[in-house]
C-alpha cells in the first residue's frame, strides 16, 4: 500500500466530477476506478487498462458472493418488469380507487396504492399517476400534488424493503465493506437493522398521509392546491405515457398477477430460509445460502405470473418468458455500477483512502457527527448526480470503514447514507423519479420540483437534527424525535 495522501482520494474526486459534469454515474466510475488503477501502477494507460479488467472488474465481479448479488438483481429485474407490463400492478392499483368520494380519500388512496407497488419505484408514478390523474382532476386536486404524493411512495418506500432492488443492491456494496473489515454480521441483517435509521425515507412517506388528513400544505404547494380550487390548473406535461397503461392487456389484467406471485415468492423464500437458521441464526448462515432462497423465490414467483398471464389471455407462455427475457436485459447498467462501485472501493483500499480520511477527521470531528456529516454529503451528491445508486456506490465504500475506524454508530451511518442519497434524489430536478412523477401526475417537471423542494428541506432538516442524536446515543428514539419535529413543524406551518 502507498503512503496515504491526497492522491488516495482522487479516484473519488474524479469519480465525482465526471458523474455531476456528465449526467452519468457510469462513467464517473469507470474513470475512477482507470484513474486510481494508474496511479497504482504507473502511466501506460493499455497495461492500466488491462490491469483495471483482471484484478478489479473481473475479479470483483467473480467472487461468490459478489456473483449471487449480480444473479439475484437479474431474477429482480425480470419480476419487476413482468409485473409492470403485464397490467397487474395497474390492476392492482385500480382496485385501491374504488369508494373514493373526497379528496382526503382521493389522496390516501393514491398514497397506499403507491406504498403496496414497493417492487418498482420506477414503475409506481406510471402506473399510480395515470390512473389517479382523472380523480384528483374531478376532485380539484392539483396535479403537482399527485407529483409529489407518488413521488414520495417511489424510492421512499423502494429503499425501506431489504429484499428488493433497492436493498439487494446496497447489501452488495455493504457485504463488501464488512467482509474487508472482518465484521461477521452479515448484510442482510445490517441492512435491516439500519432501516430504522433512514430518518429522511420513513419521514418522506409519513409526511404524506399527515398532510393530507391534516390539511397541512404550504409554501409553492399550498399555492398551487389554492389555484387548483379556484379552477385553475398547471401546466401539464404528459410527453411520456406509461406502456402499461396504453397496452390493450390491461382490461384482462386482473390484481391476482400481483398478489399472487408475490405471495409465492414469500411463501418459497421463508420455508428455505427458516431451516437455515432464519432470523434468529443469520450470523451462521452462509451468505449464497441467503441468496439462492431470494433468487429461487423470485424465479417461482415469475413463473406462477406467467402462467397467469396465460390463463387470463395477457400474454402467451412464450411471449411472458419473452418479456422477462427483455426485463432481466434492463438492469445491465445496475449491474455494471455495482461491479464498478466494488472496483472503486477496492482501489480506494489500496492507495489507503480509508486510512487517510481516517487521519485527517481524527480530532477535528466528533465521531457523533459522522452519520449527520454523511447525510449532508450525500443529499449533496445525489442532488448533483441525480442519482441515488451512484451516491450509495460512492459513499458506503468510505461511510463504513471511517465508521468502524471511530467506534461511530454503525446503523446509524449506514441510515444516513441510504436517506441522503434519497434525500438529493428528491430535490434534484435531473432526477429520474422526479421526471417519471411528473410525467405520470402531468405536471410539468419545473412545477414539481418548485412544489417538492420545500417538503424535502422540511424533512431534510428533521433528519439532520435526529442524526446528531442518533450520533450521540445510537437509539432508535432519534426516529420518534423527526416525527415529533416533522408534526409541530407542520402544525407551526399551516398556521402562516
Amino acid at each position: 500500500m502507498p503512503e496515504t495522501g491526497l492522491l488516495s482520494l482522487a479516484p473519488v474526486i474524479i469519480t465525482l466530477v465526471l458523474s455531476v459534469w456528465s449526467r452519468n454515474v457510469v462513467l464517473g466510475l469507470f474513470a475512477g476506478v482507470f484513474s486510481g488503477v494508474l496511479l497504482l501502477n504507473g502511466p501506460n494507460v493499455f497495461t492500466g487498462m488491462s490491469i483495471m479488467i483482471e484484478q478489479y472488474l473481473v475479479g470483483q465481479a467473480s467472487k461468490s458472493s459478489n456473483v449471487g448479488i449480480l444473479l439475484l438483481m437479474i431474477f429482480v429485474a425480470g419480476l419487476v418488469g413482468l409485473m409492470e407490463k403485464s397490467g397487474g400492478a395497474a390492476a392492482f392499483a385500480g382496485m385501491m380507487t374504488k369508494f373514493i368520494t373526497n379528496k382526503v380519500k382521493a389522496q390516501t388512496a393514491a398514497w397506499t396504492s403507491g406504498s403496496l407497488l414497493f417492487f418498482t419505484d420506477s414503475g409506481t408514478p406510471l402506473i399510480v399517476g395515470p390512473l389517479f390523474r382523472p380523480i384528483i382532476d374531478g376532485l380539484k386536486i392539483s396535479r403537482a400534488k399527485l407529483a409529489w404524493i407518488i413521488d414520495s411512495t417511489a424510492s421512499p418506500v423502494a429503499v425501506l424493503i431489504p429484499f428488493i432492488g433497492w436493498g439487494l443492491y446496497s447489501q452488495g456494496l455493504i457485504a463488501q465493506e464488512y467482509k474487508d473489515l472482518g465484521i461477521e454480521e452479515g448484510a442482510f441483517m445490517a441492512y435491516i437493522k439500519a432501516v430504522p435509521f433512514q430518518f429522511y425515507s420513513i419521514l418522506a412517506v409519513a409526511m404524506v398521509p399527515i398532510v393530507v388528513m391534516a390539511k397541512a400544505d404550504f409554501g409553492p404547494m399550498l399555492k398551487a392546491e389554492e389555484d387548483c380550487a379556484r379552477g385553475i390548473m398547471m401546466e401539464s406535461s404528459q410527453a411520456l405515457e406509461t406502456e402499461v397503461i396504453n397496452q390493450s392487456s390491461l382490461q384482462k389484467a386482473k390484481p391476482i398477477m400481483v398478489w399472487l406471485p408475490l405471495g409465492c415468492m414469500l411463501v418459497i423464500m421463508f420455508s428455505l430460509l427458516v431451516p437455515q437458521g432464519f432470523p434468529m441464526d443469520m450470523a451462521n448462515m452462509p451468505s449464497n445460502a441467503f441468496r439462492a432462497s431470494l433468487s429461487t423465490g423470485y424465479i417461482c414467483a415469475a413463473g406462477v405470473l406467467m402462467l397467469l398471464m396465460r390463463h387470463y389471455g395477457v400474454r402467451s407462455l412464450s411471449g411472458g418468458f419473452a418479456l422477462y427475457l427483455e426485463s432481466m436485459s434492463k438492469v445491465v447498467s445496475v449491474l455494471i455500477i455495482l461491479v464498478l462501485a466494488w472496483s472503486l472501493g477496492a482501489i480506494g483500499k489500496d492507495l489507503g483512502a480509508p486510512a487517510y480520511i481516517s487521519a485527517l477527521i481524527d480530532g477535528r470531528l466528533p465521531a457523533y457527527l459522522i452519520p449527520a456529516v454523511v447525510f449532508v454529503v450525500g443529499g449533496i451528491i445525489s442532488f448533483s448526480t441525480g442519482s441515488s445508486w451512484g451516491t450509495y456506490a460512492i459513499l458506503i465504500p468510505l461511510t463504513i470503514p471511517i465508521a468502524h475506524q471511530f467506534d461511530a454508530p454503525m446503523y446509524v451511518a449506514i441510515g444516513a447514507v441510504l436517506s441522503g442519497g434519497l434525500f438529493g434524489d428528491h430535490c434534484s430536478p435531473i432526477s429520474d423519479t422526479t421526471i417519471l412523477s411528473a410525467t405520470g401526475a402531468g405536471c410539468s417537471q419545473i412545477d414539481h420540483v418548485k412544489t417538492q423542494i420545500p417538503y424535502a428541506m422540511f424533512n431534510g432538516s428533521c433528519s439532520l437534527i435526529s442524526y446528531v442524536v442518533a450520533g450521540i446515543t445510537g437509539s432508535i428514539w432519534a426516529l420518534g424525535l423527526g416525527m415529533l419535529l416533522m408534526i409541530a413543524g407542520l402544525m407551526v406551518l399551516k398556521k402562516w
